[in-house]
């Protein structure tokens, strides 16, 4: 699902009602759709990541965050400036075009050395965050089976409400059901379940807009429901299309810092 451009796709509402669903439309079209939302060459941001425990305590990190489309493959790199405890990680994500995994790695400046995620470790959660590894990359539509369930009004606004299934056994959701925007394609809002299909996370989308032709999710909220905690990301300064090095994508710039 395209994203977390900047990390993530998907925003809120309530079930308002049930309308005809056009025949021709499926689920797959509809992912498809919100994969291939257009994202520019390149994105720039400045990001303010907020983590709030049960208590209603909070921890705030400030990152940079840079991507490339380089067609076959986007490539993504986000590094911790503040606070000093986690300044100097990085984590870096290159998705495919094709149902191909995603690689990722991080660096962690306490350890001196850059490590790569594996398969089996996606499903750990990021720097303390509700968003784990898997939900930092690109999940391509081809890698779930997509059912359109109805469509609804949101806020005035029709979606169509999308259920996908994992095809390969083992993955961390057992479903994931997302709420789409139809006139422009843009996830509002996804719920994942945990599998034993009971709800654990909901990602929503609070604020986007569009800048230099592209939309771009500005503030995002992922609350895991089961802990009563959440993580929200917030974007400033975003700039498109303005040139990213492809040095900026290697493991020897992750050691580097922004």
């Amino acid at each position: 699902m395209k994203t977390i451009k900047l990390l993530a796709t998907t925003v809120v509402l309530l079930f308002s009602g049930v309308n005809m669903m056009n025949s021709q439309t499926t689920g797959l079209q509809v992912m498809q759709k919100v994969y291939d939302l257009p994202s520019g060459k390149d994105t720039q941001a400045e990001l303010t990541m907020t983590l709030i425990n049960k208590q209603g305590e909070k921890r705030v990190r400030q990152l940079k965050q840079y991507i490339a489309d380089e067609g076959s493959v986007e490539k993504k790199i986000m590094y911790f400036t503040a606070p000093a405890d986690v300044k100097g990680t990085s984590f870096m994500n290159w998705s495919y075009s094709s149902a191909k995994d995603d690689d990722q790695w991080i660096y962690l400046p306490a350890l001196k050395r850059t490590k790569r995620i594996s398969s089996g470790s996606k499903g750990d959660y990021f720097m303390g965050s509700d968003f784990t590894y898997d939900d930092l990359g690109e999940r391509h539509p081809d890698e779930d089976t997509h059912k359109l369930l109805r469509e609804e009004t949101v806020d005035g606004k029709p979606c169509f409400v999308v259920e996908s299934t994992p095809k390969a056994k083992g993955h961390m959701y057992s479903k994931t059901i997302t709420w789409v925007l139809k006139d422009t394609y843009i996830g509002l809002k996804r719920e994942f379940y945990d599998p034993n299909a009971k709800l654990l996370k909901t990602l929503t989308i609070k604020n986007f807009k569009k800048i230099s032709g592209v939309w771009v999710i500005l503030d995002t909220e992922m609350k895991n429901v089961q802990k009563n905690h959440s993580t929200t990301i917030s974007l400033a300064n975003v700039k498109i299309n303005q040139g990213v090095p492809a040095s900026k994508f290697t493991e020897r710039s992750m050691t580097m810092g922004q």
